[in-house]
């Protein structure tokens, strides 16, 4: 190697570790240009193996190494390493240098590093990589065998990772080859290290056994779990597995003693131990059946250490999550369950672990069990109390997602749930407990009996569904609970928020409809009331939301406290400090205004907090909460629905966050987008007319469709906004490029994607435009309608999309017969099956049309297009005279399913006067969704604007304003 090359990159790594930014970024500016140099890996490697070069400097070559290996190692990849140079390094990484690396931290960077290379070329492009490595675990200097361990437990761990099946059955033979030493040398050291404990050896030899034995644990974990198709057929796995809950005793014994011995050594025997239950946890979710005669074993060694006296002694906060998760595991299993009629059971371990979990899971098991979780488990703590003092709305934010994995109470909660599926056996347990409330008094001064109170409520709410049978939640709610919330003292705050809590979850499951009233006022006693509590006005929230978001909440039995709750919910969000707890709040108004519509209008908190939004966009953007910002706008479409209108005091404001939220320019797009494009539409919706920022807003639209079809359907919905709004301002400029692009996408769209942008070309042909442009509908439309020519001769359409098609051509012939043969012409320019002739196109063209007619189903497009046919009639086109019998065939059967008799005379049955008939579905959201069921506003207020004009757009419907029996008949008589 060149010195000086190597100098020079010496030189540039230690001015990259530099704390003068002048000095470090052209360093790191540097390093990143060598990443493709060749050469360069082989320098870093030489600088992180010279053990008397600084710690950081080695730590940074390591580092660069690592990033090189992720980016360019790949031989597919764009400056890839080549391949001699990947020899030397692969090589030069199971040197003794690496090997007897002194630091630790650069000792684990340098085993990821060797995992990177490991998952692309083990063991086909590096057979030597696992040898090399087991016979540095086998030599007696303790250093090397340590790093080699370490950088086989990272190399098991990457190679593990892969899930291709020869990538699967490869890990399988690893794991067949190496599984008995790994085993033998875990059980010496284990060995080993629990007996020096024991003899209160040096903390420096049980460290340097306790790390080889946790290392050895870490690999076994990933063999076992990933390296054996069936892990009982190993008699290696089975004699480890069946070790497992031994060592954990031993261990959980050991602990004891190490304390006071440093907390570097107590956490690594924690560490120890937590792996071995992961080990069980493991094998228990991916291989079941391997796990059944461990069934028995982990139940009773959870039971111990969990729920009786002596054992609890013994253990700490993490390894008794993973107890429970053990039981919780075994509980949740499918292949543990016995289906009805023990003659479905198709697997003979099936039942054998049905009959060992209840051997060891009888009744007073179970109650006992679920007796210990309520009144040990479920009592708020010191700590928990202490942290509701200091951070409430920290406290009061529920865990969510799987916390169950890593956190205490979540884990014991999930674990309640799921002992009651024998609620046989725990119902009237907790019913008793429950009862032993009645019949004693708590005083505000006795903290015990108030948490011991609140364990058992919190109890009765996850069970709630369980105890539908057992609880009179009227009886309880009007004679205890209501009264309980009245209570003000500081103390029986924990009472008043579980209380809001089980409101809100029995209210779904039984609470009497006449109740309901009486459940809102209580809520909303604690949240409008400036004294209370802040988590306990969050629970109320929280439980208010459950009581609206419910099959059988009552619009008009809330409409009287919708606004109290409005104005409560906007105090709170401003009290709120945490921008978590902002979003939590923000999501509660997001439903009672989703919920309530025009009624949340009529208090003036609605206004108040439309009015505190851009603070709160302005704080959430500086400190980068896009979630929050999310939050803000789906509640702001929420509030613009319900109120109807888009004041002109927050009208900019909300074009500007509309604007920078749907740039896709913005990093934060990501986040915003959705609820940007539905505030959007809102905007649209309450707009009366168009001022310049809303027709210059239009421009986003055009990236938001050229970059995915993901927000296709809002953003067609957007653009029929707009045409419908300010048709002639829209089409001549963003809506044009738009309808192009749709239309060079359309050939890639599924079905309901040609629906939708067919359907804003039908509102395009139907809008009113000025005299100057009253063919600019049809103009912008132009390529839509000559791809959907072509697609009608091809006929082969799902029925829906057929009869959309048809009414697309119907429309444009209404609108002007001389258009739709200049399409049909154009249409034939280079149809070389028709020989360009566009006789022959409009030929097929109505021979199609005329066999798949009676494909349309719904009646008003049918009139329609039986109204184009009608229009064809006159225009003495030889083709279509052609065609005459078949067209008055179809016009008949039109004629037939339209007409209806009427004081004894026949009238066509889709004619009405306008504004006597509801929104037709034919143009906006297929009818049954927001769109057709009349967008903003409509939920008991006034139609919004946007509903008007599409009302009128309905009204003007051909088929509401054309008699298809007169038409028929005047182009009859004058056929010839």
């Amino acid at each position: 190697m060149d010195p000086n090359i190597y100098a020079l990159v010496l030189d540039t790594l230690n001015k990259a570790t530099s704390q003068d930014t002048e000095v470090l970024k052209p360093a790191e500016k540097k390093l990143q240009e060598w990443e493709i140099e060749p050469g360069y890996y082989s320098v870093l490697l030489n600088v992180l193996t010279n053990h008397s070069i600084d710690v950081n400097v080695r730590w940074l070559a390591v580092m660069c190494f690592k990033n090189g290996v992720d980016r360019y190692w790949r031989r597919n990849a764009p400056n890839a390493i080549s391949e001699e140079e990947k020899q030397k390094l692969k090589q030069g990484l199971l040197t003794t240098s690496i090997l007897s690396e002194p630091v630790s931290q650069i000792a684990t960077q340098q085993a990821v590093l060797i995992s990177k290379i490991a998952r692309f070329d083990c063991p086909a492009n590096w057979p030597d990589l696992v040898p090399e490595l087991m016979g540095a675990m086998k030599t007696t200097q303790p250093l090397i065998q340590h790093r080699s361990l370490l950088i086989f437990h990272h190399v098991v761990k990457a190679l593990a990772s892969k899930r291709l099946v020869g990538d699967r059955k490869t890990f399988q033979e690893l794991t067949n080859s190496v599984y008995s030493f790994i085993l033998s040398l875990w059980h010496e050291n284990t060995e080993i290290f629990l007996r020096q404990i024991q003899e209160g050896a040096a903390t420096e030899i049980i460290t340097e056994h306790l790390e080889k034995a946790l290392l050895c644990l870490r690999i076994l974990r990933k063999l076992t779990v990933f390296g054996f198709k069936k892990a009982h057929e190993s008699q290696d796995a089975v004699a480890f597995l069946n070790v497992v809950f031994d060592r954990a005793k031993s261990s959980l014994e050991c602990r004891k003693l190490l304390k006071g011995r440093g907390i570097y050594l107590l956490e690594l025997c924690e560490k120890f131990i937590i792996h071995l239950t992961k080990v069980a946890l493991g094998v228990l979710f991916f291989h079941p059946f391997s796990y059944v005669p461990l069934i028995r074993p982990s139940l009773e060694f959870a039971l111990y250490y969990c729920f009786t006296e002596p054992g609890m002694a013994l253990i700490y906060e993490r390894f008794t999550i993973q107890c429970l998760n053990i039981v919780k595991g075994i509980l949740q299993c499918i292949e543990y369950k016995v289906p009805k009629g023990t003659e479905q059971i198709k697997e003979p371990m099936t039942l054998q672990a049905h009959q060992t979990k209840m051997e060891v899971l009888d009744a007073n098991t179970l109650c006992h069990m679920c007796r210990h979780l309520v009144t040990h488990y479920f009592l708020l703590s010191s700590d928990d109390l202490a942290l509701w003092d200091a951070e409430p709305e920290s406290f009061a934010i529920d865990e969510a997602g799987e916390s169950w994995k890593y956190s205490l109470r979540p884990c014991t909660e999930a674990l309640f749930m799921e002992l009651f599926q024998f609620r046989e056996v725990l119902s009237p347990e907790l019913v008793r407990l429950l009862a032993s409330l009645q019949h004693r008094q708590v005083s505000p001064d006795d903290l015990p009996a108030i948490l011991n109170k609140d364990a058992i409520y919190n109890a009765v709410r996850l069970a709630a569904f369980d105890l539908y049978d057992d609880v009179d939640f009227d009886e309880w709610f009007t004679n205890v609970l209501s009264q309980e919330l009245k209570i003000k003292d500081n103390n029986f705050r924990i009472i008043r928020r579980r209380v809001c809590q089980l409101i809100g979850q029995w209210c779904g499951v039984r609470a009497s409809q006449c109740l309901r009233p009486a459940m809102y006022e209580a809520l909303l006693a604690p949240l409008a009331s400036r004294d209370e509590d802040a988590a306990v006005k969050l629970a109320a929230a929280e439980a208010l939301r459950s009581t609206i978001d419910d099959f059988n909440f009552d619009v008009e039995q809330f409409a009287p406290y919708a606004p109290h709750a409005i104005a409560a919910l906007y105090e709170l969000l401003v009290e709120s400090e945490e921008c978590d707890t902002k979003m939590h709040v923000l999501h509660v108004v997001s439903c009672v205004t989703e919920r309530c519509g025009a009624g949340v209008a009529r208090g003036g908190g609605a206004g108040s907090l439309t009015a505190y939004l851009p603070q709160l966009w302005h704080h959430a953007a500086a400190h980068q909460h896009n979630m929050l910002r999310a939050a803000a706008l789906s509640a702001l479409v929420h509030l613009l629905k319900a109120l109807g209108d888009c004041t002109l005091t927050i009208r900019p404001w909300i074009l500007s966050v509309v604007n920078e939220s749907t740039r896709l320019s913005e990093p934060a797009h990501v986040y915003l987008l959705e609820d940007a494009l539905e505030l959007w539409l809102a905007v649209l919706e309450t707009s009366t007319s168009a001022d310049p920022a809303t027709i210059q807003l239009a421009e986003n639209l055009y990236p938001i469709i050229e970059q995915s079809t993901e927000h296709h359907r809002i953003v067609v919905y957007i653009m029929q906004a707009y045409s419908l709004l300010c048709p002639e301002e829209f089409l001549l400029g963003a809506g044009g490029r738009c309808l192009s692009l749709l239309d060079d996408m359309m050939a890639d769209m599924r079905s309901d994607g040609v629906l939708s942008v067919l359907k804003m070309a039908e509102i395009c042909l139907s809008v009113t435009l000025p005299e100057r442009n009253t063919f600019l509908g049809v103009k912008v439309v132009w390529p839509i309608l000559i791809r959907v020519i072509h697609c009608l001769m091809e006929c082969d359409d799902l029925p829906m999309v057929l009869s959309v098609r048809l009414c697309l051509v119907s429309r444009v012939i209404l609108r002007s017969t001389d258009l739709f043969y200049k399409a049909v012409q154009e249409a034939s320019n280079g149809y070389v099956e028709y020989d360009s002739d566009p006789d022959k196109v409009l030929n097929r063209l109505l021979h199609v049309w005329t066999e798949k007619m009676n494909l349309v189903t719904q009646v008003e497009r049918w009139k329609v297009v039986g109204l184009g046919l009608a229009a064809l009639l006159t225009t003495q086109n030889a083709v279509v005279l052609q065609w005459f019998p078949a067209i008055l065939l179809n016009l008949t059967e039109v004629l037939n399913d339209v007409m209806k008799t009427e004081n004894n005379a026949y009238v066509d049955s889709l004619l009405a006067p306008p504004g006597s008939r509801p929104a037709s579905p034919l143009e906006g959201r297929g009818g049954a969704g927001r769109w057709g069921a009349g967008g903003a506003g409509a939920a008991g207020g006034a139609p919004c604007p946007h509903d008007v004009r599409r009302r009128a757009l309905a009204d003007a419907h051909p088929a509401h304003v054309l008699d298809l029996r007169a038409v028929t008949h005047h182009q009859s008589r004058n056929i010839l």
